[in-house]
């Protein structure tokens, strides 16, 4: 399938100045990334706040220019056609983009004419979003009155008025509750089954692994893996056992140790209060892990046999939890 985006060593910069007397400070928020989205597909940037996502989606979505590096949206030069690229794409922000003081409707009709539709062609397309994401009763309050899961349907409404080829949501289901987040979801499945490109970004775990055809995880300005989120998972061999124990360095010292010594552990990953082991055969192992954490004398507070999650994946890139990190 056709890429829709090409990225080649994107960059970006900024310059922070904290007082007149220093010289400004160069942060950099995205170190040099290259990518290919497939039209049609569902790609997930996924990582801790910070790392860059947001950045990247504004820099493709041409709402900031980059420092450095070259990219391609649907054909044409972020560098020299942004104006062509902004006429077949949309763009959700994370705060959203309504007018609080009109209604859902008026909302609509005039994002729909400032992409140069016609009046006829955007009372069709509002009244036909309205109708598919069941807004239609609330086309005609002020959006100032809405919940928050119907605000954040109506910013995915707006983002694809005018029909775009491909659809940028940043972080699409912060805030919401867990009925409004499915809700939306399958309703970013709808829109790729319809043909649009999806590229979104999250930090949810769940998110990336329920939405995506192929993630992005990125940290510190950089895509450190990228693949399915299934061939992402199998890259984990075996099985996690995780040890809670507590905050004693010596504990946990011991305890790492004792795990590295034996066979079927192939990795040990401590953090303040847990180790985390990728284990072979996790089942018939772990009351052998158990019985020699008995003979030791060395007592942990719980124990948690899972299957590889896409939070190991970032954990073995990173050396952190993005559970923890989100938390």
């Amino acid at each position: 399938m056709n890429p829709i985006i090409e990225t080649r060593q994107l960059k970006k910069e900024f310059r922070v100045r904290q007082s007149k007397e220093r010289q400004p400070q160069i942060i950099e928020a995205v170190k040099g990334i290259d990518l290919v989205v497939r039209a049609g597909e569902i790609f997930g940037f996924l990582g801790p706040n910070g790392a860059g996502k947001t950045t990247t989606l504004r820099m493709l979505a041409t709402l900031i220019p980059p420092s450095s590096g070259q990219a391609t949206i649907a054909g044409y030069d972020l560098a020299r056609e942004a104006k062509q690229i902004r006429s077949c794409i949309g763009y959700v922000s994370q705060a959203g983009g309504a007018d609080v003081t009109a209604t859902g409707r008026e909302n609509l009709m005039l994002q729909a004419q400032l992409h140069g539709l016609s009046r006829r062609d955007a009372e069709q397309h509002t009244n036909a979003l309205l109708d598919v994401l069941e807004l239609e009763a609330l086309a005609d309050r002020l959006v100032k009155t809405y919940s928050g899961g119907q605000r954040r349907r109506l910013d995915l409404a707006l983002g694809m008025v005018h029909r775009p080829r491909l659809l940028f949501l940043d972080e699409p289901t912060t805030g919401l509750d867990p009925q409004s987040r499915a809700r939306l979801w399958d309703e970013v499945r709808r829109l790729r089954a319809d043909g649009t490109t999806i590229f979104l970004t999250t930090h949810y775990l769940e998110e990336a692994d329920a939405l995506a055809d192929r993630l992005g995880i990125m940290d510190d300005g950089l895509i450190v893996a990228e693949g399915t989120p299934e061939s992402l998972k199998q890259q984990i061999a075996g099985d996690v056992i995780t040890f809670g124990v507590k905050s004693s360095n010596g504990t946990r010292q011991k305890l790492e140790a004792l795990f590295c010594q034996q066979p079927y552990v192939r990795e040990v990953h401590p953090a303040d209060n847990q180790i985390q082991l990728y284990v072979e055969r996790g089942e018939e192992n772990l009351p052998a892990l158990l019985h020699l954490l008995d003979a030791a004398g060395l007592a942990v507070q719980r124990v948690a046999l899972t299957r590889p999650s896409l939070d190991d994946v970032f954990l073995r890139k990173t050396g952190r939890s993005l559970r923890e990190e989100h938390a």
